[in-house]
């Protein structure tokens, strides 16, 4: 696939995988992408995972039609993107890698090798000029690893934007962008949003009509939307208004106050209800729904004088990706001694400006007409 007239596409579909990163559900597959820029000198943009090692070289030499590539370039050492890097630099021993000093750190310790004599450090900055292509390196420390730089090429005005702007699926799957690339962002790359959003302000500073991430498809056109959406998730603001309903229950009873709650919101004039059961849905969905929207109603039961496990699973990653800017109903039930509600709220102590709604509802086992008398009102103040 030709990205401009001197950079090619040169990434593998990987349709074999069931998990990305051991715990994500990946459907449609993934994308490993890897460029090629083909100029007076050539450079290869990243590695593929290792699985993919010998069509990832059979791409590259259909590609540059019998040259050689004389710059592996490594935006990001995570071994999706780097674990055939030895295999690439024992191919063309005439070649240099090119990468942050802190990437050369994680090559000795994931793959036992240096390149002392074959390789260019870069940082800040710096160009390196393939001919009519001038490459710059823009340090991306934290989005999501401290090693990563995205590159900046000049002619064809195109950002390779490591794991930025990456999505799940793989290419020859048709699907919605912001789906998967939300639930991709918030996942791996969510508790960063600080620094995704110093990276944005660097990108703004270019003129740039392609985007190349090491994950999904190559974006063109309407450039706008997709920053934008970056902007929102990495600022954690709300994105869409709507209520979402995160619950566990164990006899039925808290399910019920769940269901009759989501009627309620849907006749008080909320247009968006989304109803996640932790135990049973894709966990990765539900923090993705989390921040996604404004409002969000957690309803647990006690569990051992804590809160049930799926339901502390899911806070805990709402927690440790800076879950913030929310407002937060809850819902708990205990039959002898409820410290549900005591429980998430401790847990969402250091999480910011988060605002808990004013009618807090306590079941007892099942619901009375109180609850239910409560329950209208909850969906009145949240909707």
């Amino acid at each position: 696939m030709d990205i401009t007239r001197d950079i090619k596409y040169i990434g593998v579909n990987d349709h074999q995988i069931d998990l990305f990163e051991g715990q994500y559900i990946v459907p449609n597959g993934m994308a490993y992408n890897s460029y090629a820029i083909i100029d007076e000198k050539i450079a290869v943009m990243d590695s593929v995972d290792a699985r993919f090692k010998d069509e990832w070289l059979s791409n590259i030499k259909t590609a540059l039609n019998g040259r050689e590539p004389d710059y592996l370039i490594v935006q990001h050492m995570e071994p999706d993107h780097s674990a055939n890097i030895s295999a690439f630099m024992a191919a063309y021993p005439n070649a240099v890698m090119v990468a942050t000093a802190k990437a050369f750190v994680m090559l000795q310790n994931f793959y036992l090798e240096s390149y002392a004599h074959r390789r260019i450090e870069v940082k800040e900055g710096d160009t390196l000029s393939l001919g009519k292509h001038t490459l710059s390196f823009v340090t991306a420390p934290m989005v999501h690893w401290p090693e990563v730089m995205v590159t900046y090429d000049s002619l064809d005005k195109v950002l390779f934007s490591a794991d930025a702007f990456g999505k799940f699926g793989a290419l020859d799957v048709e699907e919605d962008w912001a789906c998967e690339a939300r639930r991709y962002y918030i996942g791996i790359v969510g508790k960063y949003g600080a620094q995704v959003q110093a990276l944005l302000k660097k990108a703004d500073a270019l003129e740039i009509n392609t985007i190349c991430p090491l994950h999904g498809p190559v974006l063109k056109d309407n450039l706008e939307y997709y920053i934008g959406l970056y902007n929102i998730w990495s600022s954690y603001e709300t994105e869409s208004e709507g209520v979402v309903i995160a619950y566990t229950s164990v006899y039925g009873n808290t399910k019920k106050a769940v269901e009759l709650l989501e009627n309620k919101l849907k006749e008080a004039g909320c247009k968006k209800v989304a109803v996640n059961d932790l135990a049973r849905c894709d966990m990765a969905e539900a923090v993705e729904d989390a921040f996604r929207y404004g409002k969000i109603v957690l309803a647990t039961t006690t569990y051992n004088s804590d809160i049930f496990p799926f339901m502390k699973e899911f806070i805990n990653h709402l927690t440790e990706r800076n879950f913030q800017n929310k407002t937060v109903g809850i819902i708990e039930n205990g039959s002898w001694a409820p410290t549900a509600a005591k429980v998430i709220k401790e847990m969402l102590e250091k999480s910011k400006n988060i605002t808990f709604a004013d009618t807090e509802i306590k079941i007892m086992s099942a619901l009375s007409e109180e609850n239910k008398q409560q329950l209208e009102a909850l969906a009145k103040e949240l909707a």
